[in-house]
């Protein structure tokens, strides 16, 4: 078979590398809606009826989706089509969300369903080989309690920080206090090299998933304002990912705000996150300083915003005016701590928006909360992790299958 330079089958250099690339079209469909009639499949990838029930067959047969009664309300006139969903004891991955002052681990099935998740918090400056330990008991734990048979076919780890797309070390994670941490294979060093790893900036994960599943759906154009500790910034431009060429793009907090302002945690001085970041909020409503990670919930806890927080959502707005002219974006996402702060102080933002927003970009843009709530970066690492299972589900299903070590994938009671 035909393959890519960088190793994947061909998507249209020979007959199996066109049927591997509509195997994986096909999966990605119903990945994305969770159940779909053969007839809308039929219609989305313009191939005839045959076509579509050899390909929904051999998925069948890979264990990826099964057969379902027609929809009601799915037919209008004529035979209903009959369905294709996903297979709930099917394939998996392994979401991971390492943030500040908390790790969590999800098991997420194809169609974006969480099947378990497990949690362990850490500390302020995690040690980067604690956190890979801790990690990987996690993912003991939840394998071991995945359905018989059901295979996982990746890990995907989100990091609030600046990730070398093409080796996954952690260049710099501020808030962590992570420089050039090769995270990736501390994890792989553990699982094997027979499970896929990939490591993903927080904000660019967070706008992924609120893209496919989320408020962005159907929505080209997005900002989506991750705020952790620190601020950052997923990027949806034309519809697709905008990383920027070694995969840094969206690291918004450290724009130049103030040219004489506070020193920052990145080293520089003046960025947008010294005004609007965790620990500013913190200080103005007198949140403890080692309680920072749990910010959404001291906000969420007031009654209405205080003269000082009004003054950082005026800030916030001020900030989102430079990325409305620059970016031209539809929607901005209010991500994180971002959109507890914002329910109190939104009329703030928005007036400070649009004084310095340019007329024909201030004009088009809406500013939201996100559509799956606190999730967004966990569900945007499974997707990534999801990304090698689609562009070719034989050799991710057929085969061998990823075996973790012994006394990982049986963990002790």
């Amino acid at each position: 078979m035909s393959k890519n330079p960088d190793g994947r089958p061909g998507s249209g250099t020979n007959q199996e590398g066109v049927r591997r690339h509509n195997l994986g079209t096909l999966l990605r469909h119903v990945h994305r809606v969770r159940q779909i009639s053969r007839a809308e499949l039929t219609s989305l990838m313009a191939l005839n009826r045959s076509t579509i029930a050899g390909l929904v067959a051999e998925l069948e047969s890979l264990g990826a989706t099964e057969q379902a009664d027609p929809s009601p309300v799915r037919h209008g006139a004529g035979r209903p089509s009959t369905e294709v969903r996903i297979k709930t004891t099917g394939p998996y991955v392994m979401a991971v969300d390492v943030a500040v002052g908390r790790l969590m681990v999800a098991r997420v099935g194809l169609g974006g369903v969480v099947q378990g998740r497990a949690t362990a918090p850490l500390p302020g400056k995690p040690d980067p080989e604690q956190v890979a330990r801790t990690v990987v008991r996690l993912v003991s734990e939840l394998v071991a309690g995945a359905p018989r048979g059901a295979p996982l076919v990746a890990m995907g780890i989100s990091l609030p920080g600046v990730i070398r797309r093409a080796d996954g070390v952690v260049r710099s994670a501020p808030n962590l206090g992570w420089h050039d941490v090769p995270f990736g294979d501390m994890i792989t060093g553990r699982l094997g090299p027979e499970l896929p790893v990939s490591l993903g900036n927080d904000g660019n994960l967070g706008a992924l998933a609120e893209h496919l599943r989320g408020a962005g759906v159907g929505v080209d154009n997005l900002v989506y304002l991750s705020g952790l500790v620190g601020v950052g910034a997923g990027l949806i431009m034309g519809g697709v990912p905008l990383e920027g060429a070694g995969g840094y793009a969206g690291e918004i907090g450290h724009m130049l705000y103030r040219a004489d302002g506070r020193v920052c945690h990145c080293g520089s001085q003046g960025c947008w996150e010294t005004e609007v970041g965790a620990e500013a909020i913190a200080k103005a409503i007198g949140c403890p300083p080692d309680a920072v990670a749990s910010l959404s919930e001291f906000l969420d806890e007031l009654d209405g915003p205080t003269p000082e927080l009004r003054e950082i959502g005026r800030h916030v707005g001020l900030g989102l005016a430079s990325a409305v002219n620059l970016l031209n974006p539809q929607v901005i996402l209010m991500g994180g701590y971002v959109r507890s702060l914002y329910a109190l102080v939104h009329a703030d933002v928005l007036e400070a928006l649009r004084s310095r927003a340019m007329q024909a970009p201030g004009e088009s843009v809406t500013l939201e909360v996100p559509g799956l709530g606190e999730d967004s970066v966990l569900l945007g690492a499974a997707e990534m992790a999801f990304a090698p299972l689609f562009e070719d589900p034989v050799t991710a299903l057929s085969g061998s299958r990823i075996a973790l070590p012994a006394d990982l994938a049986h963990p002790a009671s």
